[in-house]
């Protein structure tokens, strides 16, 4: 998981010290690769696919698809971005809805 807010992130304490609140927006990778990210991406129901993150609706957005696109896999490395990795941002639906809707889709 990808999300500075975890006090386990390599950046957390620096995070702690820029930010009021750590946000709605975090990233994660799907073992199985840029398929299973995918396969993910089709199953959410209340999360819409995004080109980017922004807005008060749910979103998710494969970063190889859109603002990594061009980059190499070294330059994907530098980044920390897999072809698994998925970018998601909260919007303001019912917090027990999406976590069942993030739950069903990686089943």
């Amino acid at each position: 998981m990808h999300y500075p807010g975890l006090k386990s992130h390599p950046d957390h304490a620096l995070a702690k010290k820029q930010m009021r609140g750590f946000g709605s927006m975090m990233a994660f990778d799907l073992k199985g690769g840029l398929p299973a990210a995918r396969k993910f991406c089709d199953h959410v129901r209340l999360f819409l696919l995004a080109a980017s993150l922004g807005g008060v609706e749910s979103l998710v957005v494969l970063p190889i698809y859109s603002s990594h696109y061009r980059m190499s896999l070294e330059e994907l490395n530098t980044a920390g971005v897999t072809p698994g990795t998925v970018r998601v941002s909260i919007g303001l639906e019912d917090s027990k809805d999406l976590i069942a809707d993030l739950q069903q889709a990686l089943r």
